[in-house]
């Protein structure tokens, strides 16, 4: 049973980092993150996705 309709993610810009490679972003981890999204979608549920990037500046 599904609870809530709709969800707000908040993903922190730094989690998107390899630090071990010095990469900004891990594209591996992205398209880890972003398959999870898709199975929360394809739920029917209305996903909303804020990513911070202060760690960008």
């Amino acid at each position: 049973m599904i609870k809530y309709k709709r969800i707000l993610i908040k993903l922190s810009g730094e989690g998107f980092a390899n630090k071990e490679k010095h990469l900004a972003i891990d594209n591996e981890l992205v398209k880890k993150i972003a398959l999870q999204l898709k199975e929360i979608v394809n739920r029917g549920i209305e996903v909303s996705i804020v990513i911070g990037g202060g760690n960008f500046w």
